[in-house]
């Protein structure tokens, strides 16, 4: 994994919605299963943010913008399906979003914005990441393996992470979406 460099004093965050229980669990064994090994290290999730690397003294101000984010977003349905990959640009292996594309790209855009406004080095595409940093046979695997899988669940919110000295992403905070689906324009 690609990690920005941080100081002493600073904080590595991402910002994701999580993959709630039993679908979370289920990924996160199918991660280990394929011998990835930052399946213990990083929650099943579908990053809204990636690794961003923040001074103590703009928490408060990326806080209050995720805050603002989730009160204009409303809660959506996410329709995890079948397997796909970045290969040959990255090699990873994930599951699709098939529903809630519309919503994690404008949530996307909309976190990625005021303070934690920044370039993307590929263009956004919601998913879960399965197999990374393994070998051409184990991502064969779990292309194989994941073509079926199958979940459906809400999604009522989104977590400001923050990556340990242990190399382990945590949920720091939870942000619950509270817009009006009816005012909510996703495109």
């Amino acid at each position: 994994m690609n990690l920005p460099e941080r100081g002493p004093s600073q904080l590595r965050v991402g910002i994701a919605i999580e993959v709630p229980p039993p679908f979370g669990p289920e990924l996160q064994t199918a991660r280990a299963r394929f011998g990835d090994p930052l399946a213990a290290l990083i929650p099943p999730h579908i990053t809204l943010l990636g690794p961003t690397v923040l001074d103590p003294e703009q928490l408060d101000g990326v806080v209050e913008h995720l805050a603002r984010v989730a009160a204009e977003g409303a809660p959506f349905r996410i329709h995890l399906r079948g397997s796909a990959t970045f290969r040959p640009v990255s090699p990873v292996v994930f599951v699709q979003v098939v529903e809630g594309i519309a919503e994690c790209e404008h949530l996307e855009s909309v976190v990625r914005s005021g303070p934690l406004e920044q370039e993307l080095r590929f263009n956004y595409h919601p998913h879960v990441t399965v197999a990374h940093e393994v070998d051409d046979q184990a991502l064969d695997r779990a292309f194989d393996e994941m073509a079926s899988y199958e979940a459906r669940f809400a999604v009522d919110g989104f977590h400001l992470y923050e990556h340990g000295d242990d190399a382990v992403w945590r949920p720091r905070q939870l942000f619950h979406l509270t817009g009006d689906a009816r005012s909510t324009d996703p495109s």
